[in-house]
This record gives structure tokens, C-alpha cells and sequence, in this order.
């Protein structure tokens, strides 16, 4: 049984990683620590669990933490957890900075904990047996993602996230369709950017090999123009990604199921680490200079 620390106290931790930690068998949740002490102790009491009021004394009785926070304060979190010896079950984007992320694959290297990051789709196994068949059978010229969501609609449970309102789109959606892209097409090597209205932000990424890709992303979308939809055009026709088939609390198990894994197996290469979580950081990062200097920028490799 692994012993979870559950760092945050909002929707996500709520109904995704508090919900997934407490049904989980080989998982128990022994406590919650949250920015607010009373949304904190709410949580807690959800699921029968103490509020610490702090950090480091919930990391003395966990054996890995949960982290549902904003990007920044998740990577300072993490680089605690990790220093403890804690291992990560992370959120995407693993930071706001590549600075920071940085500092999270450093410090999960030094400690040896093992890290997973919750990129949704990447757990939810239809999309994970599509994503392995396609990119086994090659010849992909192009990739195409359209995202068009809001949380601006009345009854958004994000509505009120201020980090997501401050970097929209291209560091809350953006990562989600790299996870996507990435293990088709490959490592990305320059990115061009462009806004559009309302908050869109549209990308353009040169792959290893020569593909290339696009994503349309907004967080601002018409009720009407919402939209979701991943493609692939190559030398065997036109692929497109599906739909996960579970819930974000069911594919968070999945991810919890994949760190204990990594623990019992003592295995430290899972394909959407720390080290999987910087690289999106690195290309966001990428993408963000695009788009401010509206020229192409080159993407290091991490």
C-alpha cells in the first residue's frame, strides 16, 4: 500500500485525484494540505482523512504525493517531495518556467523517487493502444489538433483559476496536444505562434524527421464553436486520435497504478515522467517567445 499526500484543494483535487486516491486498492490517502485551511480541512473531512496545515509535515507520513496545484506552486512542492524521498504523481504543465522544471528533473534524479505526470489522454488506454499503432506504423508528414474550449461559461468549475486566466491556452491545452503529438511525430524542434481572438493562440511545430504539426487552441470558445479533435496525415492515409473512453478520476487510477509500478519495480522510465513533463515545458516555453517576438524559435534539447 503506498501512502499518498493529496497538495491542493480545488475541483481537480476534488473530484479527480482526492475521488481516484480514495477508491484506489493499493493506494491510501493519509492526508491533504491546501492554500486554504478551511477548503483544506473540507477535503479532508470528504474523505476521512487530517488537514496539515503544513507541508513538510504531510510529506513526514506519505510516501509519494498527489499534486493538484498551479504550475508554480506545483514544481516547488515537488522539488520538496522529491528531496524527502516522495515520489510525484504530477499534474501537466509540470511548470511554468524551464527554470523551474529544471529543478524538478534534477531533484527527482538526485533522490531517485519515480515521477508520473497526468497528461489525461495519455492514460486512458484506447488513446494510449491508438498512439502506439500509429506511431509504430510511420510515414506521418503532419499532425492537426483543434481545442476549442472555455472556462468562462456559467458553471465552469475553472473559472475562478487565476493561472489559467493569466497563460490561457497555450500552457493549460497545449500540453495536453503535445502528449499527443509527441509520440506520433516525434521531438519537436522549432515552434512559430500567433494569436488570434478572444485568447486563441495558434502553433506551428517542425519535428526530427521533417513533419510538422499544428495546434488551434483557445480557453475562450462560443458555446457553439467547442470543439476537440486530433489528426494525423500521412503515407497511410488520415488517422484520427479517439476519444477517451473514462472519466478523469478512472484514468487518474490508471496513473496511480503506473507510479506503484514504477515503485515496486524499481523502474525509473516512464514515458510521461519528469523528464517528458520538462521537454512540454521546454516547447511551451518555445512557443511563448514565438509568439511575443512573431518569429520562429528553435527548441533545445532538454
Amino acid at each position: 500500500m503506498l501512502r499518498f499526500g493529496l497538495f491542493g484543494t480545488g475541483h481537480w483535487a476534488i473530484e479527480t485525484h482526492g475521488k481516484a486516491l480514495h477508491a484506489h486498492p493499493e493506494a491510501e490517502l493519509v492526508g491533504v494540505w491546501g492554500r486554504n485551511p478551511e477548503r483544506a480541512a473540507a477535503l479532508a473531512e470528504r474523505y476521512g482523512v487530517p488537514a496539515f496545515a503544513d507541508v513538510d509535515a504531510l510529506l513526514d507520513v506519505c510516501d509519494a504525493v498527489a499534486v493538484a496545484l498551479p504550475p508554480n506552486i506545483q514544481a516547488d512542492i515537488a522539488v520538496r517531495a522529491a528531496a524527502a524521498g516522495r515520489h510525484l504523481l504530477l499534474d501537466k504543465p509540470l511548470a511554468l518556467t524551464v527554470a523551474d522544471a529544471d529543478r524538478v528533473v534534477a531533484a527527482a534524479e538526485a533522490s531517485g523517487v519515480a515521477s508520473v505526470i497526468f497528461f489525461t489522454q495519455r492514460f486512458q488506454p484506447n488513446v494510449t493502444a491508438f498512439l502506439a499503432a500509429t506511431a509504430a506504423a510511420g510515414g506521418w508528414q503532419h499532425g492537426r489538433t483543434t481545442a476549442f474550449a472555455s472556462i468562462f461559461h456559467e458553471g465552469s468549475p475553472y473559472g475562478g483559476s487565476l493561472w489559467r486566466r493569466e497563460h490561457g491556452a497555450l500552457w493549460d491545452i497545449a500540453p495536453h496536444a503535445l502528449s499527443i503529438i509527441l509520440p506520433v511525430l516525434g521531438r519537436v524542434t522549432q515552434v512559430a505562434a500567433m494569436d488570434g481572438p478572444s485568447g486563441m493562440v495558434h502553433l506551428l511545430f517542425t519535428h526530427d524527421g521533417g513533419a510538422t504539426s499544428s495546434a488551434s487552441l483557445s480557453l475562450d470558445a462560443p458555446r457553439e464553436a467547442m470543439a476537440r479533435e486530433f489528426v494525423f496525415y500521412g503515407e497511410n492515409g488520415v488517422e484520427t486520435v479517439p476519444v477517451g473512453e473514462n472519466d478523469a478520476a478512472t484514468a487518474f487510477g490508471v496513473a496511480i497504478d503506473q507510479l506503484i509500478e514504477q515503485v515496486q519495480a524499481g523502474t525509473r522510465d516512464h514515458r510521461c515522467d519528469v523528464r517528458f513533463g520538462r521537454e512540454v515545458v521546454g516547447i511551451l516555453a518555445a512557443a511563448e517567445t514565438a509568439r511575443t517576438e512573431s518569429r520562429t524559435i528553435p527548441v533545445p534539447i532538454p
